[in-house]
């Protein structure tokens, strides 16, 4: 079809990407980071987010060229039968399709499971959605609809003040990351089998599931947790501590890590009071410990206790800005920087979140403009039809 040749583990796997804006087009990144040949398939006016400025590179949105790498895009107007043909074709000839329209709305166009798979029985057809194919089909899906509906917003925020919404749209990503779990398993399947089947991902469900202790208190314990700040409802010290300066995350999650605590602080007698035994009690006396720990605690500054907590073993770490979160992971060694793309093409983008001994992530292509593929791509599937 053309030069582009990803390596990786998916190398060899199409993929049709008829996704937009984040859940998706997270999920067709990662699996282009793998080595899959992702098509993005666009209606005339582009991807919603490739307007969605300030902030931006150049006339770029720097939220599109975040979830966009590594993939091949075709502007095709499904209104028009021409380029529905070409949808159609792409269906048919993929290993993988990706889509997040409302549910049933790919139907008028031929792109619709039933109708797909009749012509490509092996497809992994992935759809994203709200809240559903049954009863919430016609709900419109959005992020802070779902943080707001699933009761994360009521967990979110000081206990006297108003519920808040996380500070980016957890259960897209969330969901993204849900749909290429979904994805490899079917093409295990496939490759057992040789069917595919189609795979549902909506974000209402993996809100749920991604709540995890705050699920599990009502599903199992009857319990609806409520918002508590930056405390947890279950371990004490787990939350931001006042320091000389800065607050602090202090998360000694455990009895072990709670006697190491103590005797950084240099009291080690309040590990051995029987009041803060054990973490039931710590948590249940939180009020009546927190300042003893306090209390040293504003002796020095952040930084310091910093650095004399990580080398007891203790869990704690300064309340960074994006660009000091950016900074220690360079000072971890994690390189969270890739730069795709040459010249005046090149766009710094985050780096794929797993390593691989054997098969790692590739950074083959920059964020595509609008249909810059388009006529190699119309071509190779307007050949395939002829």
């Amino acid at each position: 079809m053309t030069d582009h040749v990803p390596d990786g583990p998916l190398s060899g796997v199409l993929v049709a990407d008829f996704s937009r804006v984040l859940a998706g087009p997270y999920a067709t990144m990662l699996l282009a980071d793998l080595g899959a040949d992702v098509v993005k398939v666009e209606g005339p006016g582009g991807d919603d987010t490739r307007s969605w400025t300030p902030p931006a590179r150049g006339t770029a949105s720097t939220y599109y060229l975040g979830v966009n790498r590594g993939k091949r895009s075709i502007a095709l107007d499904l209104r028009q039968e021409g380029d529905a043909g070409l949808a159609r074709e792409l269906a048919r000839r993929a290993d993988v399709l990706v889509e997040n329209f409302r549910p049933g709305g790919l139907t008028k166009y031929g792109l619709d499971y039933d109708t797909v798979s009749a012509a490509n029985p092996g497809l992994v057809y992935a759809s994203i959605s709200g809240f559903g194919s049954g009863a919430g089909a016609r709900v419109p899906g959005y992020d802070l609809m779902v943080q707001a509906m699933s009761g994360l917003m009521s967990l979110t925020g000081e206990p006297d003040g108003p519920p808040y919404r996380a500070g980016i749209s957890v259960f897209d990503v969330m969901a993204g990351n849900h749909a290429v779990i979904g994805v490899l398993a079917a093409l295990r399947h496939r490759e057992a089998t040789g069917q595919g089947q189609h795979v549902e991902v909506n974000l209402m469900s993996s809100a749920l599931t991604g709540l995890v202790n705050q699920s599990s208190a009502y599903v199992a314990g009857d319990v609806v947790p409520y918002r508590m700040g930056n405390a947890h409802p279950s371990v004490f010290p787990y939350e931001p501590l006042p320091t000389a300066d800065n607050d602090l995350i202090v998360a000694a999650a455990n009895d072990g890590q709670f006697r190491k605590l103590c005797q950084v602080l240099g009291i080690p007698e309040v590990a051995d009071d029987p009041r803060f035994a054990r973490n039931a009690d710590r948590t249940e006396r939180r009020e009546e410990l927190r300042p003893l720990l306090v209390e040293q605690l504003v002796r020095r500054p952040a930084d310091e206790w910093f650095q004399l907590l990580v080398e007891a073993g203790v869990p704690s770490g300064p309340i960074n800005t994006i660009d000091g979160g950016f900074a220690a992971a360079e000072r971890f060694g994690l390189d969270p920087v890739v730069v795709v793309g040459e010249g005046d093409r090149a766009v710094p983008t985050t780096r794929h979140p797993i390593r691989f001994s054997q098969t790692p992530a590739g950074y083959a292509l920059p964020p595509p403009d609008l249909d810059e593929h388009g006529a190699e791509l119309r071509k190779w599937l307007e050949d395939g039809r002829a």
